[in-house]
Order: structure tokens, then C-alpha cells, then sequence
């Protein structure tokens, strides 16, 4: 048994053999169940888009939802008429991008200061 165990922890086996098999075996399961396991704290970076960029996430089978940077867009001042202008800023920075598509809702997020430094729009086709 020692000299097995010792033959596994050098790598000694001839590759084809059962104890070589069984070894890529181990590492294979590990390496493809070890991260349902253990937490490794790797996430997505959460990152703001950079003027003219549009970052594009899944909001599961509701629809899409984009990023828009709010540098070259027009700020309202909460009037119809500002909506209207934002509305349409929006959906020609996302268009080139989605194609036809229809706007359910958008947000203002905020920076550190209290600006708005980007949309959130919620779309589907």
C-alpha cells in the first residue's frame, strides 16, 4: 500500500495504467467539482461604461439590460419633453448594438457625488 501511495505522489505509473488513470481521474474531479465546493471569491468585476460604451447583461428571460455611460446624453430636468430626448439619446446608443427593440424602463445611477454617471435600460425584443 505504501509503495502504491508513494508511486501516486511522485507520478511514477506507465501512462495507460489503471493507477495513471485513476490519477488524471482524481485531478479531473477536482478541477470540475472543487468550485461547487469551495468558495474561491472570484465575481464579475462590476465596472461602469466608459463614454460611448454600452455593457450588455442577461436579466435572466425577461430581457436584456444595458449600460449606457450618461457622458453625451442629455440630462432632464424631469420634463416630458427632456424623457422624450433621453429617450430617444438611449435608444440610438443601444440600436446599433440590439437592433429593434423595445424599452420597457430606465435608471439614473448615480456616482459617489450625487451625478448621474449612467443608465440602466431594461429591454426586450
Amino acid at each position: 500500500m505504501a509503495g502504491t501511495f508513494r508511486r501516486y505522489i511522485w507520478w511514477t505509473d506507465q501512462r495507460g495504467s489503471f493507477h495513471y488513470d485513476v490519477m488524471v481521474t482524481l485531478i479531473l474531479l477536482f478541477i470540475f467539482l472543487s468550485p461547487r465546493v469551495i468558495n474561491y471569491g472570484e465575481k464579475p468585476v462590476e465596472r461602469a461604461p466608459r463614454p460611448g460604451e454600452v455593457l450588455v447583461t442577461s436579466n435572466g428571460s425577461r430581457g436584456i439590460v444595458y449600460q449606457i455611460s450618461a457622458k453625451g446624453l442629455p440630462h432632464t430636468d424631469g420634463s416630458f419633453s427632456g424623457n422624450r430626448q433621453l429617450e430617444a439619446a438611449i435608444r440610438g446608443a443601444i440600436e446599433p448594438i440590439a437592433g429593434e427593440m423595445t424599452i420597457d424602463r430606465w435608471e439614473p445611477v448615480k456616482d459617489a457625488n450625487g451625478n448621474i454617471a449612467q443608465y440602466r435600460v431594461w429591454a426586450r425584443r
